[in-house]
């Protein structure tokens, strides 16, 4: 059965984050406000947070994007934008991190929660965050991701008990400014690619809208390496 997904691979040059440019993919989950969850959208105290994330990352935007990634041995970074109740992003989650322990030495991963869906989305996207703090972020992602049940309080209580990881202290994370100031630097970074939905995705200086097959995922890597990623981050 032939692919759905777009093969042919055609970029479009951004005049905005410079040096980037956009591939379009294929389908997306969620209308676009990648603020939604933070707080009323009508507070002055979120505008304000808002138009200071966009700041903040835009000064530095592959700071913003791939963090203190390790790209020793010539590594291409991915970061990778995802809500736990979008289904396409649930496939190509699971194909990223089966890249990663594949490539290891080719490719790097930056994961950012974008939750759009709602209250679930929304809480899922807090307690991963927050299990980040305590060693056990891509255990909290692979359950949220797999699991056919909503995020709810009670159904984390028991996710954080399963893997061992302190209830108590996840809830408190999952309030902080530090998770919430994490989920604002990744919807500003939406905001600044103009992304419309998850999944999204940028390898190197390649936007990618919509999801996307492994073979263009890899013909992407390929080309990044060729012509040289980190050209967008010296001229951002």
């Amino acid at each position: 059965m032939p692919s759905l997904l777009p093969e042919k691979l055609e970029l479009e040059a951004l005049d905005r984050p410079k040096g980037f440019r956009r591939f379009i993919a294929g389908e997306t989950s969620g209308s676009f406000d990648a603020f939604v969850g933070l707080d009323s959208p009508d507070s002055v105290d979120v505008a304000a947070r808002k138009a200071a994330a966009i700041e903040r990352v835009s000064a530095d935007i592959c700071g913003a994007l791939y963090g203190d990634l390790d790209m020793s041995n010539a590594r291409i970074p991915l970061a990778s934008f995802s809500d736990y109740y979008c289904p396409f992003c649930r496939v190509q989650t699971k194909s990223f991190a089966d890249m990663t322990s594949k490539m290891p030495d080719q490719v790097a991963i930056a994961w950012h929660e974008l939750p759009l869906l709602g209250d679930s989305s929304n809480l899922a996207a807090k307690a991963a965050l927050a299990a980040k703090r305590q060693g056990a972020y891509v255990a909290f992602q692979e359950r949220l991701m797999t699991s056919p049940f909503q995020a709810t309080p009670e159904y984390l209580a028991r996710l954080s008990e399963d893997l061992g990881v302190d209830g108590e202290q996840l809830v408190a994370d999952m309030e902080s400014p530090e998770v919430a100031r994490e989920l604002e630097n990744s919807a500003a970074l939406a905001q600044v690619f103009a992304f419309v939905g998850t999944p999204a995705l940028v390898i190197g200086r390649t936007v990618v809208q919509g999801q996307v097959s492994d073979r263009m995922i890899r013909k992407i890597i390929d080309l990044e390496r060729e012509e040289g990623w980190d050209l967008a981050c010296v001229s951002a």
